[in-house]
């Protein structure tokens, strides 16, 4: 094969972000209260209490919430968390910080061995990438467990 077919054989890869919401209009969230108010309310309500999902919020560098992205969708015990997807997902957002969020099906807000590992994991990669991960949440329907209000993160 010549070398200008084999070209002709390779995907082209874009990096394209469209936001829906003007700048002057996006949500600044200032504490995890803030954070947790924007999650709950976009949350399916249906599957809090069944499935452990978690999602990222990404924040530009004034902190006004660019958006919020679904990771993993689990089982009742636990989900799968991709490093890679995180910090694509970040980096295509042009996100300069995160918030790492997921639920407890049990309604359960103390975090477990697990989820501090996975936290510090994430933590250590945004410093690389110049990505902080600002706080974790664990979310139920009845409060949050923050770990930078708690001196984890």
């Amino acid at each position: 094969m010549e070398q200008s077919n084999a070209l002709l054989q390779v995907s082209e890869i874009q990096l394209v972000y469209k936001p829906v919401i003007r700048p002057s209009q996006r949500l600044k969230v200032g504490q995890a209260s803030d954070v947790y108010k924007i999650l709950l309310d976009g949350w399916d309500k249906d599957s809090i209490h069944l499935v452990e999902q978690f999602k990222i919020v990404l924040l530009n560098k004034a902190c006004k919430v660019l958006g919020v992205s679904t990771i993993s969708t689990g089982g009742i015990t636990g989900t799968i968390v991709d490093m890679k997807l995180v910090f694509g997902i970040a980096l295509k957002g042009g996100a300069s910080s995160i918030v790492l969020t997921h639920n407890h099906p049990s309604g359960g807000l103390i975090p477990s061995t697990q989820d501090r590992n996975l936290t510090r994991k994430i933590y250590e990669a945004g410093r690389i990438l110049d990505i902080d991960v600002v706080d974790h949440l664990i979310i139920s329907t009845e409060g949050y467990y923050s770990f930078a209000e708690e001196g984890i993160l």
